[in-house]
């Protein structure tokens, strides 16, 4: 049975005196694939940036790998294997693919760890020299992913990484995000577009700050109540 890699209990977090996460609590177990789903502004990203300690919470414990992070500073949350994808890429277009992959900073081997993320993107390598300001919106979150594998984390956060992308192009990211979850890889996805869904083994949604349903990927989906009142659509 596998163990509880992060475990999220009871919190509160704010933006100012903005109380935004009222009590949040989710487990996430090794080499699972969880989604956090909810419209925009519900949490999900707070709810993230919680956990990696970028808006810690002033209430409430956060775990990982048992041990308590709540609070710890966000470089060293990264040293202990988290590694986030954030919402909108985030990545420098005025460098070149291989110099955005050479960001990250971490002990072990990068060559090693380029070759690996290039087998996952075998576009990046093609373009590795080429600037990522340049690159097409599907391209920049590839390389915003392989930026974040770099490290080769033990638990990949992901924010929004469907975002505003082709179908044909999120079909290839769930490919490989699920290729990547089978190597080893914990996931945890924040998401409002239902379709990432197939990411999941587990789901939760947060409405208002609120973890609101916690079920199987498969329970949502034969829910369409659930996915109109919370989500706003159905699949």
């Amino acid at each position: 049975m596998s163990s509880i890699l992060l475990n999220v209990k009871n919190i509160h977090t704010y933006y100012g005196s903005t109380h935004v996460l009222h009590g949040v609590s989710l487990q996430v177990k090794e080499g699972e694939s969880v989604a956090l789903m909810g419209r925009n502004s519900a949490g999900k990203t707070t709810t993230i940036r919680s956990i990696i300690s970028l808006t810690p919470p002033k209430e409430g414990k956060i775990y990982f790998k048992g041990k308590d992070i709540t609070c710890l500073p966000s470089h060293l949350c990264a040293r202990m294997g988290i590694s986030l994808c954030p919402q909108g890429r985030r990545i420098f277009p005025g460098l070149s693919v291989i110099q955005n992959l050479r960001v990250p900073v971490f002990s072990g081997n990068r060559d090693k760890n380029l070759q690996r993320v290039f087998k996952f993107f075998p576009e990046l390598f093609e373009k590795n020299k080429q600037l990522a300001g340049t690159l097409s919106g599907g391209e920049q979150q590839m390389l915003a992913i392989a930026r974040a594998l770099i490290p080769n984390p033990k638990l990949l956060l992901l924010d929004e990484p469907t975002e505003g992308l082709s179908p044909l192009i999120v079909k290839r990211i769930h490919e490989t995000l699920n290729e990547i979850r089978k190597m080893g890889t914990t996931i945890l996805v924040a998401s409002c577009n239902l379709i990432d869904i197939a990411l999941a083994e587990k789901v939760y949604i947060i409405e208002k700050g609120k973890i609101v349903f916690q079920g199987t990927a498969e329970e949502l989906n034969r829910s369409h109540d659930i996915q109109r009142k919370y989500l706003g659509v159905a699949l």
